[in-house]
């Protein structure tokens, strides 16, 4: 017997001891372990985990405590719920975060909210008008088949949620999406379906579950359990495939490698791996530093300017993370009102630097509000956004035709600094939306003024479901003359 083996005895006696619901709960858990076998009963998919060595105590027990079957942790295999969860805190997880949550949510609604879910999405699977008795899971298993749902692919069932006016699993399924992707940039398991298993190989875009910038290249085994794990591809987006040189007159030309500098300043330093990662697989040239004074950052601004690499790129990118007020941001100065955000802006325009006159510059603010009795009344910093030393850096064209202005898209945040102060580690909602949709490889083939829309839609949904103080505050002003993409269209 191997290491990873349990006695066929112990698989006997648990499935003996299982209702026909909690068995079902049992399959749908194990689902990715053998997608070639989902559709058999529990007895042969235990054996089946077990021959494979993808089976052992901790696994086990994992899946009983999952169904809550409290008993039969302790008087078929010995052991304590608080052990199990002690050993789930340190990670030794056989089932992925996308199937507890779906069984979570099984167990939350009643029979005829099912019959509602069904009718629902009857348009999108047709065979469901004969469904009488379908179980969530069950409904869940035919959304997947057709691609419809995924790890990261949950909308469709957050809508339907909103329609049967469930809002507490909206909040369960929001949570799972920030949890899931803050340990986006580190190393998971990919999820796998018996549909897809059955497919030939997929290229990176075309892969219907995963993000768009992960690759699976490595497979590991983590507390003898074979568990396949994605890592990060350090990719531009032009590199994924062939790729149209044409550029049409209504859109802005991203050919460029690297598409451009992308620059994150963060004072805050929850978002910084999370941000870094997204736009490095983007395509972008990612320079970052966290926990700026007012000082350091108005000479990091002033040096990013100056960089000549902006001739040769097609876009320019700027994100900002801090305390402040709506129109400055605080850096990590406590004796100053704060660093003009109209001043950042300006640093990047046509006059000030030439080098991205015509191209697109993106800047996305994420400002935590401090309440104007808690700010330092003290001067604005002293800064020239017309800096000569930057402007004699580059040749200005006799005839410029495009305003300075013009191809900025503004977009930025705000919300207030308690939301920061009842939870210090948390990132953003606003960013992790913003890095959700741009990793999405369907999402990011949107314009930049649809991705927003949709980064608008997703925030205020949560503030829906949030206290008021809690809530997010969007503003987008844009000058641009012509449609960005991020994917070649």
């Amino acid at each position: 017997m191997t290491r990873c083996q349990v006695p066929a005895v112990l698989i006997h006696q648990i499935e003996q001891e299982l209702d026909k619901e909690e068995e079902e709960m049992m399959v749908f858990l194990c689902r990715d372990l053998a997608p070639d076998l989902a559709t058999v009963n529990l007895r042969e998919l235990l054996l089946a985990l077990n021959e494979r060595e993808k089976l052992s105590f901790l696994g086990l027990s994992e899946l009983l405590y999952r169904v809550k079957r409290f008993d039969l942790l302790r008087r078929i295999l010995k052991t304590e719920k608080a052990t199990v969860e002690a050993n789930l805190a340190r990670s030794f997880r056989l089932v992925p975060d996308y199937r507890v949550l779906m069984v979570e949510i099984n167990e939350n609604l009643e029979k005829e909210e099912v019959k509602s879910l069904v009718f629902l999405l009857r348009d999108y699977v047709p065979r469901m008008k004969m469904a009488k008795d379908k179980s969530f899971l069950a409904l869940v298993i035919d959304l997947e088949k057709l691609n419809l749902v995924a790890p990261n692919q949950l909308d469709l069932v957050e809508n339907c949620f909103k329609n049967i006016h469930r809002i507490d699993l909206i909040r369960k399924i929001q949570k799972y999406k920030h949890e899931a992707l803050m340990s986006s940039v580190h190393s998971q398991p990919l999820y796998v379906n018996a549909l897809q298993a059955s497919l030939p190989n997929l290229s990176l875009i075309d892969r219907p579950y995963n993000s768009g910038i992960q690759n699976v290249n490595k497979e590991k085994t983590q507390n003898g359990q074979g568990l396949i794990l994605a890592e990060p591809v350090h990719m531009s987006i032009q590199e994924s495939g062939p790729v149209s040189h044409k550029v049409f007159d209504d859109q802005y030309r991203m050919q460029s490698q690297p598409l451009g500098i992308c620059l994150i300043i963060d004072c805050i330093g929850n978002d910084t791996d999370m941000l870094e990662e997204t736009f490095r697989a983007l395509g972008y040239d990612v320079h970052c530093h966290r926990y700026l004074n007012m000082n350091t950052m108005n000479q990091t601004l002033r040096e990013v300017a100056r960089l000549q690499k902006h001739r040769n790129c097609d876009s320019f990118i700027c994100i900002l993370v801090s305390r402040g007020s709506p129109q400055s941001i605080f850096c990590t100065d406590h004796t100053s009102s704060g660093f003009p955000l109209e001043q950042i802006k300006k640093y990047f325009t046509a006059d000030s630097c030439p080098e991205l006159l015509g191209k697109p510059k993106l800047f996305f603010i994420q400002s935590y509000i401090v309440p104007e009795n808690e700010q330092e009344c003290t001067s604005l910093l002293e800064v020239d956004g017309n800096d000569e030393r930057i402007i004699s850096n580059a040749k200005i064209p006799w005839k410029v035709t495009i305003p300075h202005v013009a191809d900025i898209f503004w977009s930025q945040c705000k919300v207030d600094v308690s939301a920061l102060e009842k939870s210090p580690s948390s990132s953003s909602y606003y960013l992790c939306c913003l890095a959700e949709l741009l990793r999405n490889p369907h999402k990011r083939k949107l314009s930049i003024l649809d991705i927003h829309t949709e980064l608008n839609r997703k925030v205020y949904e949560w503030n829906k479901t949030t206290d008021p103080r809690q809530q997010y505050s969007l503003l987008l002003q844009h000058t641009l003359r012509k449609k960005l993409f991020f994917s070649p269209t």
